[in-house]
């Protein structure tokens, strides 16, 4: 029995009939090398056989009673596999369009939380015989760091590599009412007495976060800054998902022309993309859009669970009408951000998240979501823009060559677009998820962001 960080526990907490709080990794393999040809049956056998490196999925979800504390993880003493596993094909002709519109149905259902809190739908009739792996896994159980460590265990760089050695592994019983209340009041006895240390060090670090706003010449945007778009209301159950993939060659050009970063170049290609989509539409915004961007937190050995992950805000520029500017901009403005939110503490926000209120938060967030309330007022950021560096070399699983990784993030209540990017050999690959009711023609923001990096190509190859 483990108990789930304040982090963690809060994805659960906010989650509602709206608001889905898990996420998508997408995975679409050549299954013609597997010794054998290619079963569903072997996906069974080979998920089985590696079950033991992918420790949260074996973990269900026991609250506590009355909500006294966050929930407690436990080794589930009812897993079956067969629970978990989902098999469906691919409308004709199994392109990207139609694989898009299969994820966005998967992406629409909640999980079920009487079991551990994942499912893996496997895609079949793909063009070219192509199988996806679309794998639904909650935030509560891994960031995106957290989730690439856990493919990373399962796949191979060698297509002719075993399956791993096996290890035995066995469920644990549900503690009783007795034991979680005790262990709840324990915990809160122990979060008490380090509250005056908590509020200490937020204290400080909010006086290092004013003195390096001050002292700087670049402003950065404060929450409920941005305006409001189409997408910054009460969100719908329901999905659309997306995917396009960038030259990896073409963001290390503008990266290497400009003197700025990768995550610059993916926020300036998200940015030029939006206002494109915005202006098409007769809605852009005098202010410019504010994204929201995950943080790593410092770690020290690989993770495969939890969430360690903080937040910067920075400015997408969709004021602006010149793509470069944009990017030079992007890069001052999130350099800065990133000294601001180092300021505060990057822990700042985990350690209060444990000290959050579970029953109050999660009857908070019904009431929220329920009325609609987001829908009338300002976001506090307008989008998520997440980029999670993949790797570099070919992988397999039992034999079959992965092609590509895409991913999915939630998109939250006023925060109704989320830009998930992981790149692999040489593609950066964008997921972007939205309400159909809000964003009906998602592809075309795709392809906005694919002409603003031509944009920003042709003006690093002018600067050779």
């Amino acid at each position: 029995m483990q108990r789930m960080t304040g982090l963690d526990a809060g994805f659960l907490h906010m989650e509602t009939r709206t608001l889905h709080m898990h996420t998508l990794k997408i995975a679409i393999v050549d299954p013609s090398t597997v010794p054998g040809g290619y079963t569903f049956a072997k996906v069974k056998d080979v998920l089985g056989a590696r079950l033991h490196l992918l420790p949260p999925f074996r973990r269900r979800v026991v609250p506590v009673p009355l909500n006294l504390h966050h929930p407690v993880w436990i080794e589930d003493p009812d897993f079956h596999l067969d629970g978990h596993l989902r098999r469906i094909g691919c409308p004709a002709p199994g392109g990207m369009d139609e694989l898009a519109e299969v994820i966005s149905d998967i992406a629409g259902r909640p999980l079920d939380r009487a079991r551990p809190l994942w499912e893996l739908w496997v895609v079949e009739n793909l063009e070219g015989g192509n199988v996806a792996f679309v794998a639904k896994i909650h935030h509560a159980l891994a960031d995106g760091v957290a989730a690439a460590a856990m493919l990373m265990n399962v796949l191979e760089t060698d297509p002719d590599a075993g399956p791993p050695p096996a290890v035995e592994w066995r469920g644990e019983p549900v503690p009783s009412r007795v034991v979680l209340v005790l262990d709840a009041l324990r915990d809160w006895v122990r979060g008490i007495l380090d509250l005056p240390s908590l509020l200490a060090r937020t204290a400080a670090g909010l006086r290092r976060m004013r003195r390096a706003r001050r002292e700087s010449d670049v402003a950065t945007p404060l929450p409920f800054g941005g305006p409001k778009v189409r997408f910054n209301t009460s969100l719908t159950p329901n999905r659309r998902y997306v995917m396009t993939s960038l030259s990896l060659d073409d963001v290390k050009r503008v990266k290497d022309g400009f003197g700025v970063t990768i995550n610059d170049v993916v926020l300036a290609a998200c940015g030029g993309g939006l206002r494109r989509y915005l202006e098409r539409h007769d809605l852009l915004p005098d202010r410019s859009l504010i994204a929201g961007v995950p943080v790593a937190l410092a770690e020290h050995g690989e993770r495969l669970e939890g969430n360690r992950v903080s937040n910067l805000f920075t400015t997408l520029r969709t004021d602006l009408a010149d793509p470069v500017e944009r990017l030079v901009s992007i890069h001052d403005v999130t350099a800065q951000a990133k000294v601001v939110h180092q300021a505060l503490g990057a822990e700042t926000l985990a350690d209060w998240s444990d000290m959050t209120p579970a029953g109050p938060f999660a009857l908070f967030m019904r009431f929220y979501s329920r009325a609609a309330l987001a829908g009338h007022h300002r976001p506090p950021i307008n989008c998520v823009v997440s980029n999670v560096p993949g790797p570099r070399e070919p992988l397999y699983v039992a034999g079959a060559r992965l092609l590509a990784i895409y991913s999915m993030g939630p998109i939250l209540e006023g925060i109704g677009l989320n830009v998930t990017v992981w790149s692999y050999l040489d593609a950066v690959n964008f997921g972007i998820v939205a309400c159909p009711e809000h964003v009906p023609d998602l592809w075309d923001l795709c392809a906005d962001i694919r002409d603003e990096l031509d944009a920003l190509t042709k003006a690093a190859a002018g600067r050779a």
